[in-house]
């Protein structure tokens, strides 16, 4: 497993989108579902710090990041600011009661996953969201330092990723597993959609989609399914080179900037797409200012409404328009 770089203000490429999309949309329905049944299952305060080695990182801290921040503490015995910072940690994870957990990681015992960080020195410290790994400090910082880095982490995993901790019970028996979260009315048309991506199916991801939006028109893991798997059908059969130089060569062509955006955006330059559409929008009229606003609200979709970079864009489009 080669941990995946997380930016909380960078660029999102398509896997950082799907991984958050996915993990809200549970999230959300997880939520609905406990509400329903009139309440969630909590975990007891010791289930809050961790002991992770290599063998059980993807079941401890890769799947657990779906539900919950993992902050990861690479340490050592030898280690003197280990001794300041761990002791620090634990007590913060505990004060925060559930909005992230917190994985020790012994770097004498598990060499390889300090490789796989790229760590080189300790101690030091990242968090996995979403299954996708972010740094956050190295060596002992100052507690403020530390609080406000981890508030910032809180923040983003809820609204980026929907993600809202765990609930934590004192009374709790350690070592219960929570019952099995029912199949949803969807669940397979999702698992197929999903397995229909994996396999390059794109005209099968974007049936099964639409299948359940024709049954749930509101479904946030299927809207953003849909919208992702025909971004990538338009992008699959383009030539890169001649949609750059198209787009160059015909700044007031709408169809070549609406191609150049479908690519910017695949590529991860999100805020370069939204800017190319909203200038389309305001060279033209009629149907070619329409198409390039719906194209625009389209990406919105592919990126999500919380974004900041959708705001703005939403910002900038309404300036046009109105």
């Amino acid at each position: 497993m080669q941990p995946r770089n997380m930016s909380m203000s960078g660029v999102v490429d398509l896997a950082a989108v799907k991984a958050a999309g996915e993990a809200k949309a549970k999230a959300e329905q997880a939520r609905a579902e406990s509400a329903r049944q009139g309440g969630v299952a909590a975990v007891p305060p010791s289930a809050l710090v961790i002991d992770v080695d290599e063998a059980g990182f993807e079941r401890d801290v890769l799947q657990r990041s779906t539900e919950v921040p993992v902050v990861i503490d690479f340490w050592a015995e030898w280690c003197e600011p280990c001794k300041q910072l761990g002791p620090l940690l634990e007590r913060l994870a505990v004060e925060a009661n559930g909005r992230f957990v917190l994985a020790k990681v012994d770097v004498d015992a598990n060499q390889m996953l300090m490789q796989q960080f790229g760590i080189q020195g300790i101690p030091a410290v990242f968090a996995v969201v979403a299954g996708q790994a972010l740094p956050l400090f190295q060596g002992a910082a100052p507690e403020q330092q530390i609080r406000e880095t981890l508030a910032q982490l809180i923040q983003v995993a809820e609204e980026r990723f929907g993600l809202t901790g765990v609930t934590v019970d004192p009374d709790a028996v350690p070592g219960r597993e929570p019952a099995e979260a029912p199949v949803g009315p969807y669940d397979a048309l999702l698992e197929a959609a999903v397995s229909a991506l994996d396999a390059g199916d794109l005209g099968g991801a974007v049936q099964a989609y639409k299948n359940v939006l024709a049954e749930d028109p509101g479904h946030p893991e299927a809207k953003l399914g849909l919208a992702q798997a025909e971004l990538l059908a338009r992008v699959q059969h383009m030539d890169p080179q001649q949609v750059r130089k198209d787009a160059a060569e015909r700044p007031a062509d709408p169809a070549a900037q609406i191609a150049a955006a479908d690519l910017d955006l695949v590529g991860g330059h999100v805020e370069d797409a939204f800017g190319r559409l909203v200038d389309t929008v305001r060279r033209t009229a009629g149907d070619d200012r329409e198409a390039a606003r719906l194209r625009l609200l389209e990406l919105f979709e592919v990126i999500g409404s919380d974004d900041p970079r959708v705001t703005r864009a939403r910002t900038a489009l309404a300036r046009v328009l109105f």
